[in-house]
This record gives structure tokens, C-alpha cells and sequence, in this order.
């Protein structure tokens, strides 16, 4: 039988601008004439959208077919390998498989009760150890387990938590209150996202952390993280049990509340008091004890990264970047489907090759320009994660880069929607060229939801590197709101669906268009002196800043 390969239960639900419905302007444009970005885009994307690559998942026939197309391309267009003579970055991928779970018990003012797995909790870890858990661990509410010295907030403040286990809430205290002078107001930061708590709670010396499941500031139900957080998870064989928590959870809410009752303790004055700057943290007067047991599997697979070498300022770097990895193929009762990931991100990644290949054209630019495309973004953003913490290029000397993850494929907009908007000074490269364009540009319309932190940009922003993120939006010039909502309506059907294929309702001019905005944006910054940083109160400012001595 063919050899079945599935990547990933995902953890997160990707932010795709042109699935989402905007309040259209109307238009009487009878069709958009965009000019031609480059000539192999096409071509490009089918074959990597083909069934010949298998969904190209890591590691598979399918995904080594797509690495070496992805190197012969770089080649081709006459790049330089960007890791001494290769092309290739090697990625090691852990598969982490959970069993044998227990109840997640419960006991303390002479109380004793459990919250059986999936219905009522999901717990495991990203440690490499054959078995965990906790053992009559101290429970500890810590409101939302945010330490943000910029927005003046730290909810760990004389605790200590060795040993313990905090239970805290999603997203952050600005999304509770909708006021914009805390944090961001309904905006996610980083803060609020489930990745921080948990590797925050490890700086602190926790033995585990519980993050309480609340569907309208997580923005999705309690299936997703049942489902999610079940099965096989992946990650880097480098990061080891760095940084990572030997229990990592998240609670029900109706576990949660029978919690806080039995605790003494009001969950709703509890929940209130964590969005107060004073609050202070309040010991639960339970304990917890869980086990499982963890099996491994490693295997490798690549980032393939090439660049143009800079004619003046070589060591200082403009980043365009893509995933190249998709969900491979799963057996089903008539055969096997494959998930061909033709937005996500054959797009992208062709992308990559069209920018590449107009940069070659053209006056070698000053700064050197890096072209990435990288691995297992789907499983977690992994190969992005292993290139930040292990750069073939330095952080510091990072101009800033652009990330391209599914490109519109409906047509030319009006319009610009950048995810991250606000949140540095790269807004004005963007707003200058996509006025050029006779365009506006428009934030994500759905900012609690905390897109920015769910595609690979994210690991270059959390090194302090600024990141565009954005898409043509969905004013689609010539058309009216009846076919924005058909846009939406299929693109939503087929999002990680075996039939995200090349088909019939594409046009390539609205890829054109957004590859000569983001072009243009990347060789003004190739060939200038500016280094763009955050905005004052962004997360990733001290990040940023921390590093402007090692910079001329």
C-alpha cells in the first residue's frame, strides 16, 4: 500500500486575509489590469501544488521531492547557498506521542475528586522523557501569567511557584477590559497567546501550568483544543527540554469552576480581579496529580535558504520568507486523500521564486536580500523556530522581512490587510507602496484573535526582527460584495482540505499585485539605511533594541 504520511494536528487556526468579509467599497472597475510580476509563477505552483509531492509533508518521499525542487529552483535563479555550500538547513522534528493518561486528580479541603482527559482536560509535554506528570503539586491562580515590563504588569510578582502549578487564563488583560491603555485593549499581544503562558511558567520554575479553556477569549471551542492537543505532537529535537514545562494543560471551564468551588474561592471575583494591575496572585489550597507516558520518534528534514549577497553592507540582511511543508496525504475508506496546500503555501513559496528572480534582474541591491523557505511550519512553526534560535545570518544585523503565507488567488484588490498593523515602523513602507498601487491598506479585522503569532514571521518578531504579514484584503476591484462573500465562503471550505488545489476560480493578478507591493517594500529596505523598529510599547521593542549595538 502507497505510505501514508499526516503532519500535525494543528494548534492553530491561520489567519488567511482573503477569507475574511470587510465592508466593501463599491466599485465600477471592469477589470484589474495589473502588470505582470514574473513569468514561472504559475508553472511554479502547480507543480508544487501536484500530487507528485504528495502534500509535502516533512520528512516524507512527498516533502523530499519539494525540498530538492525548492533547491534546484534557488539554483537556477542563480542564488547562493546560504549555509556554507549547502542550501539546506537540516531541521531535526521530534514526534511526541502522549499515553496512559490519568485523571487529573484533585485534592485539598478535604475534597478529593478528578477530571478525566479530553472530556474535562488535556495534558502533556514537549520534555523528551519517557514519563511525567506531577505529584500532589500545589495549585496556584496567577491571573494571566503575564510578565510585561513595558505595560508595567507582572503577575509573579513575589511568587514563587517552584514546584507548583499555576492555573491561568487566555489571552490577556486588555481583551477582559477593552481598554486600550491596558495592554493593547481587545487586541491580543503575545501575552495573551497559550504558547507565552506556558514558557513563561517555566522561566519561573513551575512544575506545570493549567491554562482555563474560555471559548470567546481563546476564539475557539473546547473541540479544538481537545482536538489539538490529542494524538502526535511535534517538536524540535535542539530545543530538548528547554524552556518546556513537564505538565503543560489546559482545564474545562465547568472543571475550572468546580475547581475554584472547592477551593473557597469565587471564580468570577478571581477572573475579575486578574485584569486589576494590582492584583496578586491567590494559592488555591489544592493540590494536583496527573501521569502519562511519552514515545518518540525523530526524524529530519530542511529548511532550504539562499540570498543575494549585498554590494555594500553585506552582513545587513532583508528576509522574504515562506513555508514549504503542507499535511501530506491520510488513508480514508476509499483511498487516499492529499492534502496539496495550493494556497497554503505553493503560493508562497512561488512566490519567493518571482521575488528572487526580479531581484537578480536588476542592480545587485546593497544589503544582502535572504530568501527562506522553510519546514514544518504546519506542525507548529518549527522549522522557523529552529532557524531564529539557530541564524545562518546574524539577528541583530536583520533589516526586516516579509512573510508570504497563502497568497490571494481571487483576484485584484483595492485594498491591503496587514496582520500586525500598528506594530512598528515598517507601516510606512507599507502604506507608501500600497498607495503607489492606488491602494489602502486596512488592519486585521479580528485582532483579539491573535493572528500575528500563528505563522512563522512570529519566531524572526520574538528575536526583535520587524515582520510584515499581510495579503491583498477582499474590496476586489470590478466585483461586488456578492463575490467577496463567494470568496470567503470557498476558500473556508478548502482551507487544510484535500481540495486546496489549483482550480477554476483563480486569477493570477492579484498575486502579481501584491508581489510588486512586497518587492518594492523589501528593495527600498535592501537599499537604504534604515533599520525599522517596533513601536515604544510593542513586546518585541526590547528584543529590538538590545541589539542596536552590534549594528552600525
Amino acid at each position: 500500500m502507497k505510505a501514508v504520511y499526516k503532519i500535525g494536528v494543528l494548534r492553530k487556526i491561520k489567519y488567511l486575509p482573503v477569507v475574511f468579509l470587510l465592508v466593501l467599497a463599491a466599485c465600477t472597475d471592469k477589470n484589474a489590469v495589473i502588470e505582470p510580476f514574473g513569468d514561472n509563477i504559475e508553472r511554479d505552483i502547480e507543480i508544487l501544488a501536484s500530487d507528485e509531492f504528495e502534500g509535502r509533508a516533512p520528512a516524507s518521499p512527498g516533502g523530499v521531492k519539494a525540498r530538492d525542487f525548492i533547491k534546484n529552483r534557488f539554483i537556477e535563479i542563480g542564488l547562493n547557498p546560504a549555509n556554507n555550500d549547502s542550501y539546506l538547513q537540516a531541521v531535526e522534528l521530534v514526534e511526541i506521542t502522549g499515553s496512559n493518561f490519568t485523571p487529573l486528580h484533585i485534592e485539598g479541603n478535604n475534597q478529593s475528586f478528578s477530571f478525566q482527559y479530553l472530556d474535562e482536560m488535556v495534558v502533556g509535554s514537549y520534555r523528551l522523557e519517557e514519563q511525567l506528570g506531577l505529584e500532589n503539586s500545589e495549585l496556584v491562580f496567577a491571573g494571566y501569567g503575564v510578565v510585561a515590563p513595558e505595560y508595567d504588569w507582572n503577575d509573579y510578582e513575589g511568587l514563587d511557584v517552584k514546584g507548583k502549578t499555576v492555573v491561568v487564563l487566555v489571552n490577556d488583560p486588555g481583551f477582559a477590559t477593552e481598554d486600550k491603555s491596558m495592554f493593547t485593549g481587545k487586541a491580543m499581544t503575545y501575552y495573551g497567546r497559550w504558547t507565552y503562558k506556558f514558557e513563561e511558567a517555566a522561566r519561573q520554575g513551575a512544575a506545570g501550568a493549567l491554562i482555563i479553556h474560555q471559548t470567546e477569549p481563546a476564539s475557539y471551542g473546547w473541540t479544538v483544543v481537545r482536538n489539538s492537543w490529542s494524538g502526535t505532537q511535534y517538536g524540535v529535537v535542539a530545543n530538548g527540554n528547554k524552556g518546556r514545562l513537564p505538565v503543560e494543560g489546559w482545564i474545562h471551564l465547568d472543571a475550572a469552576q468546580k475547581l475554584f468551588d472547592a477551593a473557597g474561592v469565587s471564580m468570577d471575583e478571581a477572573i475579575a480581579s486578574a485584569s486589576d494591575r494590582n492584583f496578586e496572585a491567590i494559592p488555591l489550597d489544592m493540590n494536583v496529580s496527573v501521569s502519562f507516558n511519552n514515545s518518540f520518534n525523530i526524524s529530519e528534514c530542511h529548511n532550504v535558504i539562499a540570498y543575494i549577497e549585498g554590494s555594500k553592507y553585506p552582513d545587513e540582511t532583508v528576509v522574504y520568507m515562506g513555508h514549504w511543508d503542507h499535511l501530506g496525504m491520510v488513508e480514508t475508506e476509499t483511498g487516499v486523500d492529499i492534502y496539496n496546500g495550493a494556497v497554503d503555501n505553493a503560493t508562497g513559496i512561488a512566490g519567493l521564486f518571482a521575488i528572487a528572480e526580479r531581484f537578480m534582474e536588476n542592480e545587485t541591491p546593497q544589503r544582502s536580500v535572504v530568501f527562506m523557505a522553510l519546514t514544518a511550519e504546519e506542525s507548529g512553526l518549527l522549522g522557523s523556530r529552529y532557524y531564529s534560535d539557530n541564524p545562518l545570518f546574524p539577528i541583530a544585523t536583520k533589516v526586516a522581512g516579509i512573510n508570504m503565507d497563502a497568497l490571494n488567488v481571487y483576484g485584484a484588490t483595492h485594498d491591503v490587510v496587514s496582520v500586525g498593523y500598528g506594530f512598528s515602523e515598517l507601516d510606512d513602507y507599507l502604506f507608501r507602496h500600497a498607495k503607489s498601487q492606488n491602494r489602502i491598506v486596512k488592519p486585521n479585522p479580528y485582532p483579539e484573535r491573535g493572528y500575528y503569532y500563528r505563522s512563522d514571521h512570529f519566531n524572526m518578531a520574538r528575536k526583535g526582527v520587524p515582520m510584515i504579514y499581510a495579503n491583498g484584503g477582499s474590496d476586489y476591484i470590478g466585483k461586488d460584495e456578492e463575490y467577496a462573500k463567494m470568496v470567503q465562503d470557498d476558500y473556508a471550505g478548502r482551507y487544510h482540505a484535500p481540495s486546496d488545489v489549483v482550480h477554476d476560480l483563480w486569477t493570477y493578478n492579484g498575486i502579481h499585485q501584491d508581489l510588486w507591493l512586497f518587492y518594492h517594500i523589501g528593495n527600498e529596505l535592501a537599499n537604504n539605511d534604515d533599520f525599522p523598529n517596533w513601536t515604544p510599547d510593542n513586546e518585541f521593542r526590547a528584543a529590538r533594541d538590545a541589539k542596536a549595538h552590534l549594528r552600525r
